[in-house]
């Protein structure tokens, strides 16, 4: 995700292909699955390069989703899109509500704790089925050479300024 534009956020990945029509699996990063067709055409990271693709068709299939991508009706030409990010325009994304955030924009923010004890850097985000976790990589800055995962949650959280760029969090740090 790093080679991302600025312009572009990763919203799903294609997984694989799903029967000989064409199809593939797609696996969403939003919090709504199906929202990963809600905001237009794509772009897939193929081999580097973004590349537009219009979604002809898509639906539910079993507890996942699967889409049917304009000019692709073989499962060989399918292939072709595996393991390819799915990325829209920033500004395809609603806006939020004040004091909710997109995982993008949480990505490189400084997590400090309410002592003041730097942490270190947002790395990713992922979702553990409970609650949104923060994957923290240590910086120069920080007090030890440790990863950290930090629950995305009201107990841990404290603030979040995007200006400042940090994250305040209630954590004890040899935790």
């Amino acid at each position: 995700m790093s080679n991302t534009p600025e312009n572009l956020t990763v919203i799903g990945k294609v997984t694989g292909v799903y029967g000989i029509k064409g199809w593939v699996k797609v696996f969403s990063h939003t919090e709504l699955k199906e929202n990963v067709f809600s905001y237009g055409d794509w772009l897939l990271n193929m081999n580097g390069q973004w590349t537009p693709v219009k979604v002809n068709n898509w639906r539910t299939q079993g507890k996942g989703i699967v889409a049917q991508l304009d000019d692709c009706h073989d499962r060989t030409l399918a292939q072709k899109y595996c393991q390819c990010d799915i990325a829209v325009p920033m500004d395809a994304l609603p806006d939020v509500e004040e004091g909710e955030f997109y995982y993008h924009q949480l990505k490189e923010l400084l997590v400090v704790t309410t002592e003041k004890i730097v942490l270190g850097q947002i790395d990713h985000l992922f979702n553990n089925g409970a609650n949104d976790v923060l994957v923290v990589k240590a910086t120069k800055d920080s007090i030890d050479g440790r990863e950290r995962l930090l629950p995305y949650t009201n107990d841990c959280i404290q603030n979040i300024d995007l200006e400042a760029g940090t994250i305040e969090v209630d954590w004890d740090p040899e935790f």
